[in-house]
């Protein structure tokens, strides 16, 4: 094991926790006090494009019943509208109203001020090198996560 694995795990957490920390104060402090992360992270995964409940489900890594208790209180509170799909009148599209969409693009502006602000600190080779950093990372854990979704889905159907 490499001598910095400690450092880099506790690096890794510390960051984490603050991201969910920063992102939790800029919610409760902001114009979009009444939403939760989870709700936040919602809105993200529909943006600008209309999904079904199972695409935006799937994007999120959640079953289509957690989503739907996500999606009643975001309708409730104006940010979500659900409308029939003109092809298939059976399915049900999910899309931002006004307020939804306003909610996206400050979500989406707190996280690019944030990258921008670690970016400017970094000459073009620490770039780079941050990102190919990144980039592994990214890797790794979609590996993670794809063999444990593999495994569980096995178990769930009585595979193993």
């Amino acid at each position: 094991m490499s001598k910095y694995a400690d450092k880099v795990l506790a690096l890794l957490l510390n960051i984490y926790d603050k991201i969910e920390r920063t992102q939790e104060e800029a919610l409760l402090k902001g114009y979009f006090s009444d939403i939760t992360k989870a709700e936040m992270n919602a809105l993200d995964h529909i943006g600008y494009n209309s999904r079904t409940m199972g695409e935006t489900a799937n994007l999120l890594g959640i079953t289509t019943g957690t989503l739907t208790v996500a999606i009643n209180r975001l309708v409730r509170k104006g940010y979500v509208e659900r409308c029939r799909s003109e092809e298939d009148r059976r399915i049900v599209l999910l899309s931002l109203t006004r307020k939804g969409k306003l909610a996206y693009r400050m979500y989406r502006k707190f996280h690019r001020l944030l990258v921008e602000e670690v970016l400017d600190k970094l000459d073009d080779v620490e770039e780079e090198t941050f990102i190919r950093m990144l980039d592994v990372i990214n890797h790794y854990l979609n590996e993670q996560y794809t063999m444990l979704k593999e495994k569980e889905s096995k178990s769930s159907h009585g595979q193993e």
